[in-house]
């Protein structure tokens, strides 16, 4: 596991030059700044370093085609997690197909078999061995699968969320890019944004703001009704990551946070996927300056499914902070 933490962070900072390359940002221009809708800017930079890391496959400007209908496949598997089918209360309407969701399932698996099978195709080994009692053609693209849609969504999610909040907190965006003009590593104040960002916004909705509807007692402590988990829970402060919550750690089975679940249920890829937002959203602060078009301010309206997307595009204007040898 270490060996493949250290791997991960290598890959890393390859990447992360493509960050900092301002034509690799498509849009048009205006006041000297780029619009650019970093929603679909941060899928298409995660989906890629995922499956760089995930399946040693990188998408390039020629294989736009092929990488959209990847993204298409992705997002179907993902959303038809959150699907309730009348099937699945009542098996006997199974062979009716209620609203087609069957037939786009059975679609949409053999498109991403089909895909995820080119993949191993450049990877195959000449002899077939068995894992498991599967053979390992099966298990490696159950492994591809799970990793790639539960690491590049959640990281795109999360990334669109924080500069999102730093956007309309733009104290909190000043003090980031500080921090990373003044040092380099332990950056603690960035650490404290995505924390905030995970309480405010949890990628999957495992966690959300806790608010007790009724009269408790929680041990031997009295809570009153509309209490919330959290002090001020919907204002981002970062801040208390740093001091009166400075010991929680999103790791730990620590019921203040569970944004990735807990104990034998907790999200088996944390460290990659917490490893891949520091280290984008580092290099992203870092490499640009970020202002909103007309500066107005960042909606934050959410559409909940398997994983909770922010419901409009998120469009900002950037410019380089450094210069191209940097």
């Amino acid at each position: 596991m270490k060996l493949m933490f250290i791997k991960i962070q290598q890959f890393l900072c390859k990447t992360g030059s493509n960050i900092n390359r301002v034509n690799l940002v498509s849009g048009p221009e205006k006041q000297g700044h780029i619009i650019v809708d970093l929603k679909q800017w941060f899928a298409k930079l995660t989906l890629n370093v995922t499956l760089r890391i995930v399946a040693g496959k990188r998408y390039r400007a020629a294989d736009e085609q092929e990488k959209q209908q990847c993204q298409k496949a992705l997002r179907e598997f993902v959303d038809f997690f959150g699907l309730f089918l009348s099937a699945d209360a009542l098996p006997f309407l199974r062979w009716l197909d209620l609203g087609g969701h069957e037939k786009a399932m059975k679609r949409t698996a053999e498109e991403l078999d089909e895909i995820i099978g080119g993949w191993l195709e450049d990877h195959k080994r000449d002899n077939k061995d068995l894992v498991g009692g599967y053979d390992a053609d099966t298990v490696i693209k159950a492994t591809y699968l799970a990793m790639i849609a539960g690491g590049s969504d959640t990281a795109m999610v999360t990334l669109t969320w924080a500069i999102s909040q730093l956007l309309n907190n733009l104290h909190n965006l000043k003090k980031a890019q500080k921090e990373l003009d003044a040092q380099i590593g332990n950056l603690t104040y960035l650490q404290a944004i995505v924390k905030e960002t995970l309480q405010l916004h949890p990628a999957a909705p495992l966690s959300r703001l806790g608010l007790f509807t009724k009269d408790c007692t929680v041990g031997d402590y009295h809570v009153p009704k509309g209490t919330w988990k959290w002090p001020n829970p919907l204002e981002c402060r970062p801040e208390r990551f740093l001091s009166s919550h400075k010991n929680v750690n999103v790791k730990d089975s620590n019921f203040a946070l569970l944004p990735f679940g807990g104990g034998r249920r907790i999200y088996p890829g944390i460290s990659f996927g917490l490893e891949m937002v520091h280290f984008l959203l580092a290099r992203f602060l870092h490499a640009f300056k970020i202002s909103t078009v007309d500066n107005s301010p960042v909606d934050v309206f959410e559409i909940f499914g398997p994983i909770i997307l922010k419901a409009t595009p998120l469009e900002v204007m950037l410019k380089p902070r450094l210069t191209q040898e940097l």
